[in-house]
């Protein structure tokens, strides 16, 4: 009642200070409608775990987590230092706190923890107003990945800002003390620095800082987000480059070289991660597909919403790459209405029938031309990974509940791609107009 309107206002100021610096006479008007659904978000997101699911993830991170470690930074900024930079080892002085951590030994889940500490020193270890600071970085991630696509085109700006800042179930999952915060933050931050280093030609130290944060804290909590995510960032790389090429004929003899080029690269990017966590390497990927599914659907997922089946995982590569276009579909389109079992899944369910409805509309509106836009780099992009972390996410969650908040990176992603296409048929008719004029 005290920390939390202090720091809102606090935020008001430095907000509207901020916003002359980050925005043009276009975007200004998005910039506090999505500051303030993130806020609104963050804290009703803590209501619904607290009186909806009577606790969960988000009160782990907190009452479970790091509140015990603002606790021992009261007892001793020492013990606090020491706890927070503990690692999930239990070193001396300090165990009465990290032993009632549930997520001490979880090195993704502490991730959480330290950084809701480290805001818990300033808010005084209150709920509300450390989940506010969460909708920031949320917010700020948000943006920056906003920033990305309307510095390429921004006549697209109305789309590119629903696709962004508005979807639903992105504001709403994505905002609070929740993994997904920080992830959805840290890939717009990343596809913000890609974006200026690459395509802009602005290599700074601030966009190198930018892009190693972002790829380390994807990589310290959801490693599964890079594998889909860099692959599908080297192919918008090389496929901008060939676009630049004007010459048909120096384009065709790079083409093998540069598929190649992509592969490998691709390649040993995902074995790199594999090396630090064995989960997630190539030869281990169906596997823990197999385990995180029975995992989240009947057991720690099993109150977040109503279960789903692709039918049995057996664990081998082949069993699961066969399930691709029904986890893909599940991820975009599911649940449907007559799946829903509780208001959570209705909302989940009403945005799945807006995509349906969305994607149907681009095929009938656009027919051929849907082929004709694969050309744009940026399609491309956006497709590829939306497509890829959808039948990740969807070969592995069996519960729509679950599957809600882990879909949320590629959503953004989807839509643009979605809106690209419908625009490149606009850019061809203005492009044929100019022609004429001539």
């Amino acid at each position: 009642m005290i920390v939390t309107p202090v720091l809102l206002l606090i935020i008001c100021v430095i907000a509207y200070r901020a916003r002359p610096h980050f925005t043009d006479s276009i975007t200004r008007k998005y910039f506090f409608p999505a500051l303030a659904l993130k806020i609104a978000a963050a804290l009703i997101l803590g209501f619904l775990y607290q009186y909806y699911y009577d606790g969960g993830d988000t009160y782990n991170y907190h009452t479970y987590g790091s509140r015990l470690i603002w606790e021992a930074f009261m007892d001793s900024p020492l013990k606090g230092l020491t706890l927070i930079f503990s690692n999930g080892n239990y070193l001396p002085g300090i165990y009465q706190y990290a032993s009632r951590i549930i997520f001490f030994q979880d090195p993704a889940s502490f991730f959480v923890v330290q950084v809701s500490a480290m805001f818990d020193l300033i808010t005084f270890s209150s709920y509300s107003a450390t989940a506010i600071l969460f909708s920031i970085i949320s917010f700020a991630g948000g943006w920056a990945l906003f920033l990305a696509f309307y510095n390429r085109s921004p006549e697209m700006h109305v789309w590119q800002a629903v696709a962004t800042l508005f979807i639903p179930s992105v504001i709403f999952w994505g905002s609070g003390l929740m993994k997904d915060t920080l992830t959805f933050s840290a890939i717009g931050f990343l596809t913000y620095s890609i974006g200026s280093i690459f395509f802009k030609k602005r290599i700074s130290l601030p966009a190198l800082l930018i892009l190693c944060v972002s790829v380390w804290v994807l990589f310290s909590v959801k490693k599964y987000i890079l594998l889909c995510y860099i692959p599908a960032v080297i192919l918008w790389v090389f496929a901008n480059s060939l676009a630049q090429i004007r010459s048909l004929i120096f384009k065709i003899l790079l083409i093998p070289f540069a598929a190649t080029l992509l592969i490998a690269s691709s390649y040993y990017s995902i074995v790199i991660i594999g090396e630090d966590d064995s989960r997630y390497s190539l030869t281990q990927l169906a596997q823990t597909a197999k385990i995180t599914s029975n995992d989240i659907g009947f057991y720690s997922g099993r109150d977040a919403g109503s279960g789903y089946s692709l039918g049995k995982l057996d664990g081998t590569f082949e069993n699961m790459v066969s399930k691709m276009p029904e986890a893909i579909n599940v991820s975009l389109f599911r649940p449907y209405l007559w799946e829903v079992r509780n208001p959570l899944m209705l909302l989940s369910a009403l945005e799945s029938l807006a995509l349906i409805s969305l994607t149907l509309y681009v095929i009938i509106r656009r027919r051929l031309k849907v082929l004709k836009a694969l050309s744009d780099p940026t399609v491309v992009f956006c497709l590829v990974f939306s497509l890829t972390f959808s039948f990740a996410v969807g070969v592995s969650t069996f519960n729509f509940g679950t599957l809600a908040r882990y879909k949320i990176p590629m959503l953004p992603f989807y839509v643009l791609a979605m809106g690209y296409i419908l625009h490149y048929s606009n850019s061809e008719r203005k492009l044929a107009v100019f022609d004429d004029t001539e």
